[in-house]
């Protein structure tokens, strides 16, 4: 699979998966996970994750709940982490093929622009 722009990625609609594709290769996400500010890949290249830390607990909230629509809007779910008040950590991983899709790329691509 070639690597995406940015643009491509924030562009792009999530397509379903149910299974039956392929995860990408680790170094297919390595590539792609270089187009993306921040991010990072678990060491066993299943799953991408970010942190950020908000000004208050409102904010955080607030965040959550953006990427709560959004990921809803994308029919692609990230596993989101609101501790100590003002810190989220967002975890995305495509769990119909135990590993990394095009679709967590777009989804990251699309939360980040909700920050900005």
């Amino acid at each position: 699979m070639p690597t995406c722009s940015l643009s491509t990625l924030q562009t792009s609609r999530c397509e379903p998966c149910e299974g039956g594709v392929e995860a990408l290769t680790i170094e297919a996400a390595r590539e792609q996970l270089a187009i993306l500010n921040g991010w990072q890949l678990d060491e066993m290249g299943k799953s991408i994750s970010k942190d950020w830390n908000t000004k208050n607990f409102v904010k955080a909230l607030d965040f959550c709940n953006r990427i709560g629509a959004l990921a809803e809007a994308e029919g692609h779910h990230p596993d989101l982490h609101l501790t100590g008040y003002r810190h989220v950590r967002v975890v995305i991983t495509t769990h119909a093929i135990r590993g990394l899709s095009i679709n967590d790329f777009i989804l990251a691509a699309k939360i980040d622009a909700l920050m900005s």
